[in-house]
């Protein structure tokens, strides 16, 4: 049965601690959940770290959408981490992330990164379109191939089988910043984005968001990827 601490809602396995605009993960959350915790969702705050999941070392499934999460988040080693949303943050160099991300999560198999520069598609930039994004997805994919979902559309083995060819020839530029980073911080926050269903900021509903997606990017005015819920198929 679900019950709400002061600041976290827990069900079980699951922690939320959603739209608190905390920077830092703070300790109590690792003190009192760390050990319990297999599925922790921290969406819709202002963390710019998460060296505090240091706790959480059994943790397999972590949401931090709509955050200000940047290249160097910091995330300690978690070995049985498969699902990681990483949705609307400020990650602008893919190459980085990915070699992070090899070196801390070797079991990850969901992977999302919608609404960062570092994901080049109309999300972020207007003048990105499908090729620009598919290009990302065979880099990513080189990078780490045991990736079953990117974003929020399934790896083929077709597509595994082209990125193995040519991945490495299709890394993506780290995008120029010209803008100041606190009127970047500030249009983050002033217009949230998440492709998680509405439900799915809510503490108490912790039903999976990985599933077959009915909606692919396919240009510049296509509605963009969205998450379907197994509720929903």
């Amino acid at each position: 049965m679900a019950h709400r601490d002061p600041a976290a809602a827990v069900s079980g396995a699951q922690v939320s601690f959603i739209g608190h605009d905390c920077e830092h993960i703070p300790d109590f959350l690792g003190e009192k959940y760390g050990s319990l915790a297999r599925r922790l969702d921290l969406s819709f705050n202002r963390l710019r770290s998460l060296a505090g999941l240091k706790d959480f070392s059994e943790l397999e499934e972590l949401i931090v959408d709509n955050n200000l999460l940047g290249n160097d988040l910091g995330l300690p080693r978690l070995p049985h981490l498969h699902t990681l949303t990483l949705n609307k943050n400020q990650i602008t160099d893919i190459e980085a992330l990915l070699e992070h991300l090899r070196e801390v999560t070797p079991s990850l198999q969901y992977l999302s990164l919608l609404g960062n520069e570092a994901c080049p598609n109309q999300l972020v930039s207007l003048d990105k379109d499908d090729d620009d994004y598919q290009r990302y997805r065979y880099f990513v994919l080189h990078k780490m191939p045991h990736l079953k979902f990117l974003d929020s559309r399934k790896v083929t083995r077709i597509e595994q089988a082209e990125a193995d060819a040519r991945g490495a020839f299709m890394k993506v530029v780290k995008p120029k910043v010209d803008a100041d980073p606190s009127d970047q911080r500030s249009e983050s926050s002033a217009t949230p984005y998440t492709p998680l269903p509405r439900g799915s900021r809510d503490g108490k509903n912790h039903k999976g968001v990985f599933a077959k997606c009915r909606y692919v990017y396919y240009g510049k005015h296509s509605e963009g990827n969205r998450f379907i819920r197994n509720d929903q198929l």
